[in-house]
């Protein structure tokens, strides 16, 4: 249960900081050595362990950044769904002055409140499994590392987003790192020939997530990093695959930290209520993919092998795709797990924003006799109880009443999972609420939708 429940204004980026780089394994909180040794150049060559790479200056003074480096094998031809494979040497030094492509997905169209700066810059390609990596740290540092997870319904998102440069944050202290995963069909495509084939199906773009977070703890020393302090941290579909990441076994051990920002709990408003909703069963999953294969024209798993990589593009037979409980990546449904006590149990933070449900048309707009209607069909005879907490007696109230009740969803989403959390963890974990309103004044409707500033709960679940 909480044990507070204080509110103070912070900004994401200072959260973020103390929570990552407080003292773990080594160090202290901020991080910094007392002998941080000499600074490095800005275009210092690294070694890694499959070839060396020369970066380029940062977005801020100091900072170093590393970008497309890749971290496995492309996913092509015959690995197609299949895990990612360790990354092919070389031997010369290898530029790491642009990003590499992104993953697969639909068109870079702005939206709603998603303006340029929240989309990807680049081509997109099979071939994406690189990640980018910023740092400031001197010779002998070894910093707190963050490694960010894009969010994106899990058919959309990249590494190269301009939001995600990880320039300020290294800045601040951190060694930043960030991903670029396999999202839609190519990323999570359940099929029972491709259970004949390995025993599990489905949930690529997780295990690329798993891939990066071994490449971390095999060579962020060389770029100043701790690998006994990496906080892993995801928005929206990211903060799902963080919340998976640590039911899953397969990412025991390479982090120590999470930020789950407006993931499951948190967008309760939206449907993913708790973490049992996160994952679907791969059977369901599997009688989806036979249908999608048939959509696009595939009568077997080769045939869809064979397929261009530009024909996974968008959506077939109205299947979605997403994590499933595969049997390999997570063995059981997440919440199962929690309340077993078999979760990587690492501090952590969790937490939404007060418009999440903004971006949709309707958010706020429901007539006193429409939102009516939608509480007597969600709640039947407890609809009275609803009433007298949110009045509809008007169109105003009734506007009132549908953003502070999805409001209200969220935060009590969150205060759920993070208690269910407790009852097994042995770790703390901290709740926030972001109501900060995008600057935006051409743009009011769309409130506290995007990350600025926040409240912060510093309560505590512990067990």
């Amino acid at each position: 249960m909480p044990t507070t429940s204080r509110l103070v204004r912070c900004t994401i980026g200072a959260s973020i900081v103390l929570l990552a780089g407080s003292g773990c394994a080594s160090g202290g909180g901020s991080g910094q050595s007392t002998d941080g040794g000499t600074p490095v150049k800005t275009n210092a060559t690294i070694r890694t362990t499959v070839g060396d790479v020369r970066g380029i200056p940062g977005s801020r003074p100091g900072v170093r950044a590393y970008l497309g480096i890749p971290y496995a094998a492309p996913p092509v031809g015959e690995r197609r769904w299949r895990p990612p494979a360790a990354p092919i040497a070389w031997t010369n030094v290898r530029s790491a002055e642009q990003f590499g492509p992104s993953c697969i997905q639909g068109p870079n169209t702005p939206f709603g409140p998603w303006t340029s700066e929240f989309l990807l810059l680049g081509p997109t390609s099979e071939n994406c499994l690189y990640l980018n990596v910023w740092t400031a740290s001197r010779s002998k540092e070894r910093r707190p590392v963050l490694v960010y997870v894009y969010g994106g319904g899990f058919s959309s998102g990249s590494g190269d987003v301009p939001v995600y440069d990880g320039a300020p944050l290294a800045e601040k202290g951190l060694v930043v790192v960030n991903m670029n995963y396999r999202v839609g069909a190519l990323g999570f495509l359940a099929h029972p020939e491709l259970t004949a084939e390995t025993g599990v199906s489905g949930n690529y773009g997780l295990l690329d997530q798993v891939a990066a977070l071994e490449w971390v703890q095999q060579n962020i020393a060389a770029f100043g990093g701790d690998p006994r302090r990496v906080m892993v941290a995801g928005q929206s579909a990211g903060a799902m695959s963080v919340y998976l990441l640590t039911a899953s076994p397969m990412a025991k051990g390479l982090f120590q930290r999470a930020a789950i920002e407006s993931g499951p709990g948190g967008l309760a408003a939206m449907g993913v209520t708790t973490g049992r909703g996160v994952a679907r069963p791969r059977a369901d999953a599997e009688r989806d993919g036979v249908k999608y294969a048939a959509a696009v024209g595939a009568k077997n798993l080769a045939e869809l092998r064979r397929l261009p990589a530009s024909k996974f593009v968008g959506g077939g037979a109205g299947v979605r795709f997403g994590p499933v409980v595969d049997g390999r990546f997570l063995a059981e449904n997440p919440a199962e797990t929690f309340a077993a006590g078999r979760q990587n149990d690492v501090p952590t933070i969790e937490g939404l924003n007060a418009d999440e449900g903004s971006a949709s048309p309707t958010y706020g707009r429901a007539t006193a006799q429409q939102l009516k209607d939608q509480i007597a069909q969600r709640y039947g005879e407890r609809a009275t109880q609803f009433f007298a907490v949110y009045p509809v007696a008007t169109d105003e109230e009734a506007r009132r009443a549908q953003i502070e009740s999805s409001r209200d969803a969220g935060v009590a989403g969150v205060v759920q999972l993070l208690s269910e959390r407790a009852k097994t963890s042995r770790t703390p974990a901290y709740g926030y609420y972001f109501d900060h309103a995008i600057p935006w004044p051409e743009k009011p409707q769309f409130g506290a939708f995007i990350r600025r500033r926040c409240r912060t709960s510093s309560a505590r679940w512990t067990s």
